[in-house]
């Protein structure tokens, strides 16, 4: 076989492996943002105040997947690699909450830029958003960051293959 051959199969290889890993991450943000934003709901629901962003959380997904997807290839939160393995996963999770609060600082930025305003709009809209805002957001980042980080370095420990077989298939121990 000629490499002009192997080289497409290990191309599409790598986008298909790519694509997989972008929706595992995708769904797992999804289901948590989209329980977060229920939660919201139903409490501002008590207080006879509606709420309709519905689908924001799942767009917000799907950038913050690409996000984190950018800041695994540039090797952020690698630094750590021979300590414990939930010293790793504490400090992946601090790292990407920080650069996925810099990331959204960007795009408001962009964003006002877009519409129009200076290059402080974007700080200034989160700014405008209050505190609690933004706290909450940064809890609710790092909550969902650390299972998803533990288990990114449980899979590096044992291997994808033998993490995902504990995860879907069916026990085949003797005391199962």
């Amino acid at each position: 076989m000629n490499d002009e051959s192997a080289k497409p199969a290990g191309l599409k290889q790598k986008i298909v492996h790519e694509m997989i890993e972008y929706w595992i991450i995708f769904g797992y943000l999804a289901s948590f943002l989209v329980a977060f934003v229920w939660y919201r709901r139903l409490i501002l629901a008590e207080h006879h105040i509606q709420y309709t962003e519905y689908w924001f959380p799942l767009i917000q997904a799907g950038v913050l997947a690409k996000v984190i997807m950018v800041g695994d290839f540039l090797g952020l939160g690698r630094r750590l690699k021979p300590k414990p393995l939930f010293l790793r996963a504490l400090y992946q999770t601090l790292i990407f909450t920080v650069w996925v609060a810099l990331f959204s600082l960007l795009e408001k930025t962009a964003r006002g830029l877009f519409h129009g305003k200076d290059l402080t709009a974007g700080f200034e809209e989160m700014v405008s958003k209050g505190p609690y805002e933004l706290v909450a957001w940064c809890i609710v980042a790092f909550v969902a960051f650390i299972p998803f980080f533990g288990f990114r370095e449980l899979e590096q420990e044992l291997g994808k293959e033998k993490l995902r077989a504990l995860f879907w298939r069916r026990s085949t121990s003797a005391d199962g």
